[in-house]
């Protein structure tokens, strides 16, 4: 409600380190911080590999707009092993993604026009009667359109991709924005596709003008590309 969509922020971020000839290794963990609003225009990031160890590399980052800081991010990047793993998490129950049809989208926000959204739960907000829920949890297939191969900037952008919780339990538009953004990335990303991924989110607890909101990102066989956790401001 004070900038742009906070996914896009996050995900420009991402990208300053991404193609800064200093990384090594490929994403693990993007934290921003949203200190401001962002307004129509130019802006500085500087990104500064604070640590660099033989796995890991620590990066710290500010987006700068007329001579004040917007954001603070930090992005944790890293080479990936062979190891033994295991997922003890389980994508949603939903159908294939071609069995749900594609939900028409508002004008407003306009940030949602730049995705493919099949609700699978958790969408009636956006009916013309939006209506009080007992649960925040919202789960869809969802993709970039044009439809593009998914990447981490794009997964980053749609770690946030969700409306706000609190809108879905009161039935109701009311001013919110994301006031801290985490993502955990759980795989290289290579090869890929361009198909939808299944996304869910819920939040937790609402209360004294904040909520927090977690979500998983599941690729289409079931594989668990990345999480996210985040504390959302709002007015009501």
């Amino acid at each position: 409600m004070v900038g742009p969509f906070g996914g896009i922020t996050a995900a420009t971020l991402l990208r300053a380190v991404i193609d800064d000839p200093r990384r090594i290794g490929e994403p693990l963990s993007i934290t921003v911080n949203y200190a401001g609003p962002i307004a129509d225009g130019p802006f500085t990031i500087d990104a500064i590999p604070a640590r660099t160890n033989r796995s890991t590399q620590h990066w710290t980052l500010t987006l700068t707009q007329h001579d004040a800081i917007a954001t603070t991010a930090t992005v944790v990047t890293g080479l990936r092993r062979p190891t033994w793993s295991d997922t003890e998490i389980a994508p949603p129950a939903a159908p294939p993604a071609d069995e749900v049809p594609i939900t028409p989208l508002p004008e407003y926000p306009a940030w949602m026009r730049n995705y493919e959204m099949r609700f699978v739960e958790g969408g009636e907000i956006l009916s013309a009667t939006p209506q009080p829920h007992t649960t925040s949890t919202t789960t869809l297939w969802v993709r970039d359109t044009p439809a593009r191969p998914l990447d981490h900037t794009a997964l980053t952008a749609l770690s946030d991709v969700f409306f706000p919780r609190i809108m879905l339990r009161l039935g109701r538009f009311v001013a919110a924005s994301t006031v801290s953004l985490t993502t955990y990335f759980h795989t290289d990303l290579s090869p890929t596709s361009d198909r939808p991924i299944l996304a869910t989110a819920r939040a937790q607890h609402f209360g004294n003008g904040y909520f927090d909101q977690s979500a998983q990102l599941w690729s289409e066989d079931g594989k668990p590309l990345a999480t996210s956790h985040q504390l959302v401001y709002f007015k009501d």
